[in-house]
């Protein structure tokens, strides 16, 4: 029975486990100085305020609802932000349009009208 292929040596790794010597992993020689290139999104966070909340004494219930509140309250307050924009923008816009139809439809005394309008708005935010 000698037409059966040798079973594979089997060795043990560092870490203890055991594998096939032909399946090991390719050892890679390094050519010269690593250098370590990290984006932001794989880097660690900074841990110094949970350090002083740690140091404090108060509980590290406390320093989790910190680390995911906190985040959490910058992206409403941001959410907040956009929609007083977009709100902020359709009273500019609104506004624009009133004056403009008043110009345009109400004549002599539409335009009258309008530039009382704007100049009381400059005076009020003076």
């Amino acid at each position: 029975m000698n037409n059966l292929p040798e079973p594979a040596p089997v060795v043990q790794l560092p870490d203890g486990t055991y594998a096939y010597a032909d399946q090991l992993p390719a050892i890679h020689q390094p050519t010269g100085p690593q250098v370590v290139h990290q984006h932001i999104h794989q880097a660690p966070p900074d841990r110094t305020v949970q350090r002083i909340a740690l140091g404090s004494g108060i509980g590290a219930g406390t320093v989790a609802a910190g680390v995911y509140f906190g985040p959490l309250l910058v992206g409403a307050l941001t959410a907040i932000a956009a929609n007083l924009a977009i709100l902020a923008f359709l009273a500019i816009a609104l506004t624009w349009g009133v004056v403009t139809v008043v110009k345009s439809v109400g004549g002599p005394d539409g335009k009258a009208a309008a530039k009382t309008l704007r100049t009381s708005r400059a005076r009020r935010w003076k």
